[in-house]
């Protein structure tokens, strides 16, 4: 494929993974300008637009179910939805607490997803609606990065 080809099919990519993401205006502007720059700081850009677009959770291996429920609780989408997060609080143990944040998501349509993060410590969360998962899951893939959900 012609390198500008390439350019332009890996901008897309990156534009629906970004929209399927959040659909704050600037989110995908930030993207694709890092994008254009230098293709390794688009996914930095995403990270830093989605935490300042307010829905992104960022949490450390050694917080707990407390840290996440609180959280948690200030995402847009989980706000709206008014969770009982008391099974998420319930814990010390964050993969507990993610799992159980998980399914309390997925009974009202949601999914929680963890993207990779070059800190190994760190867990950056975005809760994203149930029927995309699978298509955010390829394109990050596609696009060179991770998208872990909580099967």
């Amino acid at each position: 494929m012609h390198p500008i080809m390439a350019d332009v099919a890996d901008s897309v990519e990156w534009e629906r993974l970004t929209r399927l993401l959040d659909d704050d205006e600037h989110l995908w502007p930030r993207v694709l300008e890092a994008f254009e720059d230098d293709g390794e700081d688009a996914w930095e850009a995403l990270l830093g637009g989605l935490d300042d677009a307010g829905v992104l959770a960022y949490l450390h291996e050694d917080d707990s179910g407390m840290e996440l429920a609180d959280a948690l609780a200030q995402l847009p989408r989980v706000f709206r939805l008014s969770l009982d997060l008391g099974r998420v609080n319930d814990t010390d143990d964050l993969d507990e607490a993610m799992a159980a944040a998980d399914t309390l998501l997925s009974n009202a349509g949601f999914r929680l997803v963890m993207l990779e993060d070059d800190d190994e410590d760190a867990r950056a969360l975005v809760v994203v609606p149930a029927g995309v998962l699978d298509e955010i899951t390829e394109l990050a893939t596609a696009v060179g990065h991770s998208v872990n959900s909580f099967d």
